[in-house]
């Protein structure tokens, strides 16, 4: 029987007679990258938010490592290691690298905050800038700080809402490399919406497609890219 870090049954956010989400099921495997495909407007980022608690759920059901988290705000989720990062940085630009982890980590209530926000910029390569202010970094450096936020604390799971926007191709790859590295070096499992369809191919264990706030199609990169229906409604020629 395989054992789920994540497991959303039967999701559905409603807006009167709008169906945003409509009975989503979506599973994570310890280490596991899925990632969510589809065009504007699909349901990808809301389906995120459905799991993260930041939308009230109209039907379905949420859990982590077992638990059953569908009553559970933004915060308690996090606390059970539910973390998430948005498709806007959270950093702040004045703040020094090393400072705005590491105090994330003490309002995390991480008892090693120090310890912790060094682990987590060592492992973003982020360490020797430590001392920078935020606004002095690359956009693709500004980009790993926040998914360093996003790190404190170790969560089990990692809900990434296309943390690729704005990077060069050089810069998404190198962030898509530490996100599959991250997935054995300290166990998270990955959620990830992705506009960039080499990173999501190239990383992704597996792909779900969205249309209309339903799945259309969910399986392995190769499975997802030879699905007829797929290629002729999102993918078309560059499949």
């Amino acid at each position: 029987m395989t054992h789920y870090v994540l497991q959303a049954e039967d999701v559905a956010i409603h807006y009167g007679g709008v169906k945003a989400v409509d009975g989503v099921a979506l599973t994570l495997e310890k280490g596991q990258i899925r990632g969510l495909i589809g065009p504007n407007g699909a349901g990808k980022s809301t389906v995120i938010d459905a799991i993260t608690g930041r939308r009230r759920l109209t039907r379905g059901k949420v859990q982590l490592l077992g638990e059953d988290v569908s009553a559970l705000g933004v915060v308690e989720r996090r606390m059970r290691g539910l973390s998430r990062s948005f498709q806007r940085t959270s950093i702040f630009g004045q703040m020094t690298v090393y400072r705005q982890i590491e105090l994330a980590s003490h309002k995390m209530g991480v008892k090693d905050s120090a310890a912790d926000a060094e682990a987590v910029l060592k492992e973003l390569d982020l360490w020797p800038m430590r001392d920078t202010a935020a606004d002095d970094l690359g956009y693709g450096e500004q980009r790993r700080l926040d998914l360093g936020l996003a790190l404190v604390g170790r969560p089990t799971v990692l809900l990434l809402d296309e943390p690729m926007a704005g990077l060069s191709v050089k810069e998404s790859l190198d962030l898509a490399q530490h996100l599959k590295k991250l997935t054995s070096s300290w166990d998270v499992s990955v959620l990830l919406v992705e506009h960039d369809m080499d990173v999501v191919f190239g990383i992704s264990d597996v792909v779900t497609v969205f249309e209309l706030g339903r799945v259309i199609a969910s399986g392995s990169p190769a499975e997802v890219r030879a699905n007829p229906r797929v290629r002729e409604a999102y993918l078309g020629s560059a499949a």
